[in-house]
């Protein structure tokens, strides 16, 4: 699961270091824990990687992923309600954060943003 964190018409990404995908951009993401719900899953991965908090989460998308020796289903939530300074609490996995204006991503983006961004901007809620 992923979020994207937006902030006066910008996005947080982050170049990834480690794991499938390294050397794309993507924004906090992980796996949901045993007893969790998905949006307590998505506030704990933005805390754990940013340090920001997050509430009002939105589902964004659902994406059917094959790419980078993976298969997995992948669910995106939107967060506009964003507080905090982004700092890289996992220095082993992220180069660093910034903001980017939607108009002005860098490249190349992992692959579920590439999705989600998709589907923000179209509305459409599954990519399969």
């Amino acid at each position: 699961m992923g979020v994207m964190l937006l902030r006066d018409s910008a996005i947080l990404l982050g170049k990834r270091l480690r794991a499938h995908g390294a050397g794309t951009y993507g924004w906090c993401g992980g796996h949901v824990e045993f007893g969790e719900s998905l949006e307590e899953a998505a506030a704990r991965e933005v805390m754990e990687e940013s340090g920001l908090k997050v509430d009002g989460l939105n589902l964004l998308c659902v994406s059917n992923v094959r790419e980078y020796g993976r298969h997995y289903i992948d669910i995106e939530f939107v967060a506009d309600n964003v507080e905090g300074t982004p700092v890289v609490r996992e220095p082993d996995r992220l180069e660093s954060w910034a903001w980017y204006p939607l108009d002005s991503l860098p490249s190349p983006l992992f692959l579920p943003v590439q999705l989600a961004l998709h589907s923000y901007r179209s509305g459409q809620m599954y990519n399969p």
